[in-house]
This record gives C-alpha cells, sequence and structure tokens, in this order.
C-alpha cells in the first residue's frame, strides 16, 4: 500500500479492507469498494488496476525509499548495515498500524495474495542486492546481504503489525538484526555483512 492520505484513494484503500475483512477478499466487489466510499467504480479504476492493487499499489514507491536509504549511507558502510537503514527506512512508509494489520491479515487468509507478497519481498532483495552492487560490494556478499535483510523485514513487519504498543516498526527491525547478531555470534552489523 502506499503512504497513508485521507483522500480519495487513501479511502478507497481503507474501504477496501474493511470490505476484503468483513467478507473475504474473494466476496468483495469493485462495485462495493466504490459504493461504501461514495464514488464510481471509475473514479476506483482511476487508482487501481484491479482489487488486488489496493494491497500492492505501493510496492515501487516502497522500494525507492528503500533503495534511496541504502545509497544514503557512506559508501564505507557494511553490507548489512547498508540494507538495514533500507529496513529502517521502511518505518515511516507504512500505514498506520491498524490498516496495516489489516493488509496482512488479508493476504495471509489468501494463498494467490500470499504468492504476489513473495513476488513483492523478491523484487525489494533484488532492488537492494543491485543497489549494493553498484556501490562496489561483490556476489556473493551483495546477494546474500540483500536477502538477509528481507528475513529481517519480514520478522519485524509480523512482530510489528501484530504489536499492539507504540514501538515502531524500525524498533523491531533493530530487534530482529540484534537478535541475528546473536545467533551468528557477532556485534554488530558489520560483523556479519560480508566486506566489500
Amino acid at each position: 500500500m502506499g503512504r497513508w492520505e485521507p483522500d480519495a484513494k487513501g479511502r478507497l484503500c481503507a474501504a477496501a479492507l474493511e470490505l476484503y475483512s468483513e467478507h473475504g477478499f474473494e466476496a468483495t466487489t469493485v462495485a462495493q469498494i466504490a459504493e461504501r466510499v461514495g464514488v464510481t467504480e471509475r473514479t476506483f479504476f482511476r487508482y487501481f488496476a484491479d482489487k488486488r492493487e489496493v494491497l500492492f499499489s505501493g510496492a515501487e514507491a516502497l522500494e525507492e525509499v528503500m533503495v534511496a536509504a541504502l545509497a544514503a549511507t557512506p559508501a564505507s558502510t557494511p553490507a548489512l548495515d547498508q540494507v538495514a537503514a533500507a529496513l529502517r527506512a521502511a518505518s515511516d512508509y507504512f500505514p498506520p498500524r491498524e490498516l496495516s494489520r489489516s493488509r496482512h491479515e488479508v493476504i495471509t487468509a489468501n494463498a494467490d495474495l500470499r504468492e504476489r507478497e513473495l513476488i513483492k519481498l523478491a523484487r525489494l532483495s533484488g532492488a537492494l542486492t543491485d543497489a549494493l552492487r553498484r556501490r562496489g560490494v561483490k556476489e556473493p556478499a551483495a546477494g546474500l546481504a540483500a536477502e538477509t535483510g528481507m528475513a529481517v523485514f519480514k520478522v519485524a513487519f509480523a512482530r510489528w503489525v501484530t504489536s499492539r504498543g507504540r514501538r515502531t516498526f524500525a524498533d523491531f527491525v533493530d530487534e530482529a538484526l540484534a537478535q541475528l547478531h546473536d545467533l551468528a555470534g557477532t556485534t554488530g552489523a558489520g560483523a556479519a555483512s560480508g566486506a566489500h
């Protein structure tokens, strides 16, 4: 999903998630989503190609945010620390936790949507790998750092979206990274990142 805005697109997202939760993704129609918001189906299609895109329309923008954050780190930063910066940047991108939780529940309940989510994460991993390569990180370190980052992303997101406190996604990223370092027997992201 894209950055939350209290406009027609944002209202359509919220209405779609409510209906997906109430009736299931498959049973919900575009007409029902548009009706709940008080707009026409034509307005819905101005923002989304189909009802799945409500759940995935922000994937390219999220990728841009994460790649930009990675590229903003000093070139000498270890690869996994660069990826960690990209993961933290996603924290300000997600919609409010309740909407993110609804999206997560809808996707988890539908096999086709779970597959689409995995494709999105694979593309994110590829984009981060490419960004690391452009900065001189060799293989297999670039791919390993990006794939490790996606594992951290999935763990942190699942914990954040089901939490009830005030902790941010970035807090859960840092916690997952610390647990990763404990598992690897290292003291910092740099030690586990693979050198340039």
